[in-house]
């Protein structure tokens, strides 16, 4: 058997790609099916089917290695050293040092840390007039990770670097600006306000405030800090190796940019339908309302339906649709079908979460279809999986839970939206159409 796939030219797959991609998600499943070929800024093998996910993800370094350098569409942002552009030993090496601030107890510090700041933000809401809640996430995300990964809560650092990655976000914050990151040749600095220059110049002053950082904290270690820096400045490998400043750049980048813009986004996504559909707003509130967790934010985290709408949040748009690249390292099978070596696959997250074979009416928001049964790692997968999983996903899950949860018992939220919301290019993510509300109670 051959595979097949879309015919057109490589750069009309490409423009599809960036301006509406899942619309070409939608109609290469719905005419290709479990697998097939495309053509973007190289070809892919694009797979949803459950069995052939948990193959591709499960046989990591026998058929299907996972490199770094297949990532490099991201290296603009997030610089050569970074977690996501490593392979091989290097990247087990710099996962493993990252991992421990992620889980345990440094999640119960964190738990703390987001209902603290989402109450603050919500101080800031204007009363019976409607604001874009996209903005408000961020805030709230850009300041757990600055405080996780810095222990940076006040100061002219903390506020420039807030300013700064903001602006980086937005520069490939829409469709067309985010052909930067698919076109090499747009990234070049021809003058001010190229969007090359702009990039050049944002990371110019942000690397400033990085290594200002690192420098003075390497200058005056203080071992009583358990922010994420202060863990990766004491961290070594099995050699007694830490990091170097440049590593250190390059991870701290891809920890703010990634944990801060698709957390945001994902929070976004759920108060619009929390707020769109009244009665997941009734029974959430009811679960809220009868719960006896008081001020435990770990339990009120773990509530049932509270994790459903979550879930189900990420099942219906997750923020990034791709799974990281998978190459073939030796002549192998994919749902009977032969890939030769270098073939690269990825793993279609869309078009997987939105199998009616699995989710029955996948287009419906509907958050009891995660109380009724259990999905497997293959079936429901917004965080990736594999090697590959996100290094973040359990502090992304608390900071959803604990923002949404803290909002809705603090004041009452009404839709304000004139334009329909629909889903919309982001960078490398997706994202919502701008989204308000207005406060009608405190």
């Amino acid at each position: 058997m051959h595979l097949s796939g879309p015919t057109q030219h490589h750069y009309i797959q490409l423009l599809q790609w960036i301006f509406q991609p899942l619309k070409f998600l939608e109609a290469n499943f719905e005419r290709y099916g479990d697998l097939y070929w495309v053509r973007l800024y190289q070809p892919f093998v694009f797979v949803n089917h459950p069995a052939a996910v948990q193959q591709l993800l499960t046989h990591d370094t026998q058929e299907f290695s996972a490199p770094g350098e297949q990532n490099q569409i991201l290296a603009p942002l997030v610089g050569q050293h970074s977690l996501l552009l490593q392979s091989g030993a290097h990247h087990r090496r710099q996962r493993q040092l990252l991992m421990p601030s992620f889980h345990g107890e440094a999640l119960k510090a964190y738990a703390h840390l987001i209902v603290r700041l989402t109450q603050a933000d919500i101080e800031t809401w204007p009363l019976q007039r409607p604001f874009a809640v996209r903005p408000a996430m961020q805030r709230i995300s850009m300041g757990v990770i600055l405080e996780a990964v810095f222990g940076l809560h006040a100061g002219e650092r903390h506020q420039r670097l807030r300013h700064l990655l903001g602006q980086l976000l937005e520069l490939v914050g829409t469709p067309l600006t985010a052909s930067l990151l698919f076109f090499p040749a747009l990234q070049r600095d021809i003058g001010v306000w190229s969007p090359g220059g702009q990039l050049r110049r944002l990371k110019t002053d942000i690397d400033q405030l990085l290594f200002a950082e690192i420098s003075q904290r390497r200058s005056c270690p203080d071992p009583t800090r358990r922010d994420i820096l202060s863990l990766l400045l004491e961290a070594r490998d099995a050699d007694g190796e830490g990091m170097g400043d440049q590593e250190l750049r390059d991870e701290l980048m891809t920890l703010l940019l990634a944990g801060h813009e698709t957390t945001a986004t994902a929070m976004t996504w759920a108060l619009y339908w929390i707020h769109a559909l009244p009665e997941i707003q009734g029974t959430l509130r009811q679960e809220l309302d009868a719960s006896e967790v008081g001020d435990d934010a770990i339990a009120r985290s773990q509530l049932p339906f509270l994790n459903a709408v979550c879930k189900e949040t990420l099942r219906i748009y997750p923020v990034a649709p791709l799974s990281f690249a998978r190459q073939v390292e030796r002549p192998t099978e994919l749902m009977g079908y032969p890939l030769e070596p270098g073939t690269v696959v990825m793993a279609d997250l869309y078009s997987l979460h939105h199998r009616p074979d699995l989710y029955p009416n996948p287009s419906q928001f509907r958050p009891q279809r995660f109380l009724e049964r259990s999905f497997s790692p293959y079936e429901f997968m917004p965080f990736g999986g594999g090697s590959r999983r996100c290094v973040g996903a359990a502090l992304a899950q608390l900071e959803m839970a604990l923002v949404i949860s803290t909002i809705l018992t603090t004041c009452r939220l009404a839709p304000a939206n004139r334009q329909p919301v629909r889903p919309q290019r982001r960078g490398v993510t997706i994202g919502p159409s701008p989204v308000k509300l207005l406060v009608t109670d405190h």
